[in-house]
């Protein structure tokens, strides 16, 4: 098998606003657009990377197979069945960052007894998301 760059595993979302969040997930995480492909106001699909990782994600509400297996975390009363972890080199201005843009804080950002600083937050539209200094690969 030839050497890839980057995750093997991909984390999907689904948001009601997918233009706006997507500038808003670059803006206050420091993702990059690598690929975004609409149909009117309508994501189809984006890729947006994060150092060596990458998620995708759409518009919510549009048909298709996989849409109809998501769902949004406001119809679970804000449970997650899933959470986004994203390794940064500095998490405290990462946080300062995020919280700036308007990132809701859930877990406040601390040094974590199996090694590193991190902190867990909620997006605009309540997906939930870990950023943290700690790497599991080099553990």
């Amino acid at each position: 098998m030839p050497h890839r760059q980057g995750s093997t595993v991909i984390p999907t979302l689904s948001y009601r606003d997918a233009p706006a969040m997507i500038d808003w997930l670059c803006r206050a995480f420091g993702f990059q657009k690598q690929a975004v492909y609409m149909d009117g106001d309508v994501v189809l699909h984006a890729q947006l990377t994060h150092g060596n990782g990458m998620i995708m994600l759409g518009s919510s509400g549009k048909d298709g197979d996989w849409a109809k297996y998501m769902i949004h975390p406001d119809e679970t009363g804000g449970r997650a069945t899933h959470g986004v972890c994203v390794i940064v080199t500095d998490a405290d201005a990462h946080y300062a960052q995020a919280k700036s843009a308007g990132a809701t804080i859930e877990i406040d950002i601390a040094d974590q007894d199996y090694g590193g600083r991190g902190y867990a937050c909620r997006d605009p539209e309540g997906h939930l998301w870990w950023f943290g200094s700690y790497d599991p690969w080099n553990a």
